[in-house]
């Protein structure tokens, strides 16, 4: 089967590189599974898991949104923080969930209900990604 580049790159490292059959990610517009040689594309995406097939097994990463490059011989994943199952906290996670919910709750004039949402959105997705070590 024939094979394209995959990156994904943060802020503070190139969390993968590697070669690899297809992507399958969620964008703004729903989700989209890429095979070598597909037409040109940007996507923003959403916070959520970007799943890569490689030889028969599957890799698992976790975002926190960004955008997605396609190239008919690559993939360019550029997300604000990315982490593989066995590097996520769960107990940091479990926190930050707790803490987001808890701003949501309280309804203060002072809260950014957006943020907070966020905040929720991305360790309900370290915590999904989590499960699947």
């Amino acid at each position: 089967m024939s094979t394209m580049q995959v990156d994904i790159v943060t802020p503070d490292r190139k969390v993968f590189s590697e070669q690899a059959e297809m992507v399958i990610a969620r964008t703004t517009e729903g989700e989209i599974g890429v095979l070598p040689n597909h037409s040109p594309l940007a996507a923003m995406l959403q916070i959520s898991a970007v799943r890569i097939k490689q030889d028969g097994r599957e890799v698992i990463a976790a975002i926190s949104g960004g955008f997605m490059e396609v190239k008919p011989e690559s993939v360019t994943i550029l997300a604000e923080s990315s982490e593989f199952p066995e590097e996520i906290d769960v107990e940091r996670a479990k926190a930050a969930k707790e803490r987001a919910e808890k701003r949501l709750r309280e309804k203060q004039e002072n809260i950014d209900f957006h943020r907070a949402e966020l905040a929720l959105n991305r360790a309900l997705n370290r915590l999904k990604v989590a499960k699947k070590k």
